[in-house]
């Protein structure tokens, strides 16, 4: 029996029955647990074997899943997990404080598209997408996506992601350790000009919006995976190892609410990529010589150029926030932070 293809708003938006809520560290957050104690992400009780089935349902039309995973991270986090440790056990936790408090702020952004209303794709698309992941951006995916990464504004007595990488932070800094940062404008590919010029202009905005997103859930596990190790790391946070312990719980969980996120999009852009476009200039043609290019680009900036451009700066933060403390005998401890990400370098 072929699994289903087509899902109701309450389909994906129905979230498991749980024993018990999600409430850590005085925050009232969504998700829950099952008997065994296992943690369940919020919606996903038919979101997930849909993206599922649409996938095996792209594969089945001889399509393929485009790589979504951290392969495509040409550099990796700066400051590396051993980097972040020494700074921390060494008086300096603002950089690790600001990514908690900037990824908090940037994941409430995300609510916004509980409110994003995608243009009708069937209009432009040859293929009949009734049953696939990009016929249902409109039926509870976007604004699912949405309600996990800033909450339900519907229910706003339950923090989501926002809440939870806030919780983590109070948790193992307090909430008021440092000054808040300046937090970006935008996270995505800096790009005005057409790119997608056989398309109206609203098709390219959304699909090159959805790239974006996704290639920052990618560049998201690698923050997931840093996070988990130095909140783990007992030389770290010595006094407030249950906290901390704690805190890289609460990152999990998130990292377990994000896959599906990862897994819609690769679904939805896969799924573009396959499909045959009524273009602007009056043909036919395949998606794929349409989104690849755009898609090389965008892997190439959200994986090699920006993390490039974020390491100069974060390693210009530092440097003046440790010199302003210490003054010349902090460059002994810029050489130690130097020669950890060389080893990291070699060793990857």
């Amino acid at each position: 029996m072929n699994a289903p293809l087509r899902f109701s708003r309450q389909d994906l938006l129905a979230s498991h029955p749980y024993a018990r809520e999600q409430e850590e560290a005085g925050y009232k957050l969504h998700g829950g647990f099952d008997q065994a104690g296992t943690y369940i992400s919020p919606r996903t009780l038919h979101r997930w074997p849909a993206v599922r089935a649409w996938g095996e349902a792209l594969k089945a039309r001889g399509g393929d899943l485009i790589d979504a995973s951290t392969r495509l991270l040409a550099h990796p986090n700066y400051p590396n997990p051993a980097q972040q440790s020494l700074l921390i056990q060494s008086g300096f936790g603002q950089t690790l404080w600001n990514s908690l408090t900037v990824t908090g702020v940037i994941e409430k952004r995300g609510q916004a598209l509980c409110d994003m209303v995608a243009p009708d794709f069937q209009k432009i698309i040859v293929e009949d997408i009734a049953d696939t992941a990009t016929g249902h951006l409109n039926a509870g995916l976007l604004n699912a996506h949405g309600m996990d990464e800033g909450g339900d504004p519907a229910h706003p007595e339950l923090g989501a992601h926002d809440a939870m990488w806030f919780a983590t932070r109070d948790m193992v800094f307090g909430k008021d350790a440092y000054p808040l940062p300046e937090v970006p404008a935008s996270i995505s590919r800096p790009v005005e000009a057409r790119e997608m010029p056989l398309l109206p202009p609203e098709y390219e905005q959304l699909i090159k919006l959805l790239m974006d997103v996704l290639m920052i859930e990618v560049r998201a596990e690698s923050f997931f995976s840093l996070c988990c190790t130095v909140l783990r790391d007992p030389a770290a946070f010595p006094d407030r190892r249950a906290e901390a312990e704690l805190g890289a719980r609460l990152v999990e969980r998130i990292r377990t609410d994000e896959a599906i996120h990862v897994g819609y999009l690769q679904v939805v852009v896969s799924e573009l990529r396959q499909f045959t476009f009524r273009t602007t200039r009056g043909d036919l043609v395949k998606g794929a010589e349409i989104l690849d290019p755009v898609w090389s680009r965008m892997v190439e900036w959200h994986g090699g150029a920006e993390r490039v451009i974020a390491r100069d700066r974060t390693r210009a933060e530092i440097e003046q926030e440790v010199l302003a403390a210490r003054g010349e005998p902090g460059r002994e401890l810029l050489a130690r932070l130097d020669a950890l990400e060389a080893s990291g370098a070699a060793a990857a």
